[in-house]
């Protein structure tokens, strides 16, 4: 496993983390669960991301007892706050300094831990002054409950104003956590220049594109029974790539793969983490074999010519409009 700094700090991170959005709690036995956390760790991954809102706050819940037996000191643990959680009342949401520090208390105990390592807000909140969600943030870290401040899927302006707070209030502001994947690019012409210039890196969701970039759904075919796609959960975020046209181009990747000595899901991992803005790609697994499977991206470098051939395969269905983080993040909290 090769690691990476956490945007301007001197915080390392294995280059593959382990995350649990929509397996553990719903889709997976908890048994299952921890078997692929224990997967994990002997692969050599230390960096362990979900969220509250996960299963309503049971991804929190097994992910700490899968990680009960392991050394604290050794371990990168991040959670987010925004989504709702329980019984989804009016400040049971959102970024307001009422549900940020009731958040951080509830997922430290269900985590079975003192501290984590990154805090991340889990979208933008319109209905919140940013000052008031930075200094919610800032109290956190001073209580020693949060080492680093991150965000998701926040807008290159966003981050430039939320990094500029974080600055005045001398808190450690270093990711953004945006979905990115060969089939999606929307970070890259804003948000990714905006980055670096503040120091903030990229710990990417979805770099498979929830399961199409491995190539088991094929064009013309139903999808695969127990797949993503067949998920009450799942199916809603895979079907925007559920067409044949993304379908026949992600085989032709195929031949890349192969002369690269991997598989299409690996291909699709090692491909994010070609982007030196990238300090981290989750990945999820329902199975331990998965595990194992993705981590073989780590330390892969691709060829400018292979990368060349894979833009040309994937062609016209790549999207790369920088607007679409803005309209994938809800203008007003959900439940409002």
């Amino acid at each position: 496993m090769d690691f990476r700094y956490l945007g301007n700090s001197g915080l390392k991170v294995s280059e593959i983390s382990y995350g649990n959005w929509l397996t553990h709690g719903s889709q997976v036995e908890n048994d299952q669960a921890k078997a692929c956390v224990q997967a994990a760790l002997d692969a050599g991954i230390t960096t362990f991301d979900t969220a509250d809102t996960y299963a309503n706050t049971k991804a929190e819940s097994v992910l700490g007892e899968a990680l009960a037996g392991a050394r604290r000191e050794s371990l990168e643990i991040f959670t987010k706050v925004y989504w709702p959680t329980g019984p989804g009342g009016p400040n049971d949401t959102g970024l307001s300094r009422k549900h940020i520090h009731e958040s951080i208390n509830a997922s430290l105990k269900r985590l079975q831990t003192d501290y984590v390592d990154l805090y991340q807000a889990h979208r933008f909140d319109t209905e919140t002054p940013l000052e008031e969600t930075m200094e919610a943030f800032a109290d956190v870290v001073r209580q020693g409950k949060a080492l680093y401040i991150g965000v998701s899927e926040w807008t290159a302006e966003q981050l430039q104003e939320g990094h500029r707070l974080a600055r005045e209030l001398r808190i450690p502001f270093v990711s953004n956590q945006p979905q990115y994947s060969m089939l999606w690019r929307t970070i890259e012409a804003e948000i990714v220049p905006a980055s670096e210039e503040l120091g903030i890196s990229q710990i990417v969701f979805s770099p498979i594109a929830q399961g199409v970039l491995t190539g088991k759904y094929l064009p013309g075919q139903p999808a695969p029974e127990g797949s993503r796609a067949t998920d009450a959960n799942g199916a809603n975020m895979i079907k925007r790539f559920l067409n044949d046209d993304v379908l026949t181009r992600v085989q032709e990747l195929k031949p890349i793969a192969d002369e690269a000595g991997l598989s299409l899901g690996q291909l699709a991992v090692a491909w994010v983490l070609q982007n030196p803005n990238v300090a981290s790609a989750i990945v999820g697994a329902s199975r331990p074999e998965q595990v194992v499977e993705n981590v073989k991206a780590s330390g892969v470098k691709l060829e400018e010519t292979q990368l060349k051939r894979i833009d040309e395969a994937l062609g016209s269905i790549i999207e790369r409009d920088p607007a679409k983080t803005a309209q994938n993040s809800p203008q007003t909290r959900p439940g409002s």
